[in-house]
């Protein structure tokens, strides 16, 4: 199985936020986000894996600022880090006042892909070959998130056991 660049199934997607995404106070609802954040990244794990891919996990997610109606809501998501089956996707928010121009970083979000075959169980993928420092810096970034996530696993599984 032949390594993937980053850029190769990076994607930026991009939607104008109506009055039905909003809540009462005129701001686009978190929810309404996060259902574009899982499927700019839901692009992402299917273009690396050429299979289906599920959300397994989202790590976090922070807004950092409002959307509101009007804006034009732009998803930026690449691959962080690639396992045997699993995928990192870091996907950056932003929201554009597409009358000002201005242009504001809204969110970010680091979600956990596992790419499936066609009965539903985990199959491998491509490794993945960062080009340049920044995708090295993330790749790394992603390893320690990794690393914090499985000791979180086995804490918990511990607890449980105990």
């Amino acid at each position: 199985m032949q390594s993937k660049t980053v850029r190769e199934t990076s994607i930026t997607m991009a939607v104008q936020m109506n009055p039905e995404d909003t809540n009462p106070v005129g701001h686009v609802h978190g929810g309404v986000i996060m259902k574009y954040v899982d499927t700019a990244a839901g692009v992402v794990a299917i273009r690396h894996a050429r299979n289906n891919a599920v959300t397994a996990s989202i790590d976090r997610l922070d807004f950092h600022y409002p959307v509101f109606v009007g804006d034009l809501l732009i998803l930026k998501a690449s691959l962080n880090y690639v396992g045997k089956s699993s995928m990192e996707v870091g996907v950056r928010v932003e929201a554009e006042n597409l009358l000002t121009g201005e242009v504001r970083h809204t969110a970010s979000a680091y979600l956990t892909f596992v790419a499936l075959d066609k009965n539903g169980k985990p199959i491998p993928v491509p490794a993945l070959q960062p080009e340049t420092e920044e995708e090295r810096r993330r790749n790394c970034e992603a390893v320690v998130r990794r690393k914090h996530r499985m000791e979180q696993k086995l804490r918990e599984e511990k607890n449980c056991l105990a």
